[in-house]
């Protein structure tokens, strides 16, 4: 991760502790783990090799360099996009992208500022392409230009409830902050809103969470299931 794309204050995760993302139940160096020769397949780490793998990562990848790990995900993630617009609470940025890594998404996409505290995340944005977009015109159209259709997740009138949706398979699942929800102008250029069914008093649910909810619902519908680890 760039220095310059860092909160300040904020230190490389993947030096510790736990609450940074590593996994306190990793595996330790390959000779104790294994008792074999060290591997030489050109996707393995030789420093994890010799000292452990301590990451947040699957045991399908433990060893594995970082840029190993990033190819053979691209080489089967889902032509679905994440797009949040506005989020105001970082948190709620993180759970977002470390949710479309573990649903393998093409991209997150975060419109307006740069930073952002990437504790949340969990290490996972090593992992999840993201993107940057100026405002709400360049979003959409970077999807204009790829073909992807905008579905806003919001909770207004005339929208479509996300249980019964068939939602488009390539396209960007686009959300806006707590409160006042995706713009009036992402609204209008989406190809169809879709709302979660909500049976309490509150009146929304947590973005990150809301996210989660919808991503979950594309990949009911479209993904291959036999390919989850």
């Amino acid at each position: 991760m760039a220095d310059a794309d860092r909160t300040d204050g904020e230190r490389d995760p993947e030096l510790g502790p736990t609450e940074w993302g590593e996994n306190p139940n990793g595996v330790g160096p390959w000779a104790l783990e294994h008792g074999t020769p060290l591997p030489t397949d050109p996707y393995y780490d030789a420093e994890l090799l010799e000292n452990g793998d301590r990451r947040n990562v699957v045991d399908a990848y433990r060893y594995w360099t970082r840029e190993a790990v990033v190819a053979d995900i691209d080489a089967r993630r889902h032509p679905f996009h994440v797009a949040i617009e506005n989020f105001a609470h970082d948190a709620n940025i993180g759970t977002v992208v470390r949710t479309a890594n573990a649903f393998a998404a093409a991209a997150v996409h975060i419109v307006g500022r740069r930073r952002w505290n990437r504790r949340g995340a969990m290490v996972t944005d090593r992992y999840q392409h993201i993107e940057h977009h100026a405002d709400v015109a360049a979003l959409l159209n970077f999807a204009r230009d790829k073909g992807l259709s905008v579905v806003a997740v919001d909770n207004t009138p005339g929208s479509i409830p996300l249980e019964t949706a068939d939602l488009p398979r390539d396209c960007i699942l686009l959300f806006g902050q707590e409160g006042p929800g995706v713009t009036s102008d992402a609204r209008d250029a989406a190809a169809m809103t879709v709302s979660i069914a909500q049976f309490g008093s509150t009146r929304s649910i947590n973005a990150g969470v809301a996210a989660g909810i919808a991503m979950h619902a594309w990949i009911r519908q479209h993904a291959d299931l036999g390919t989850a680890w």
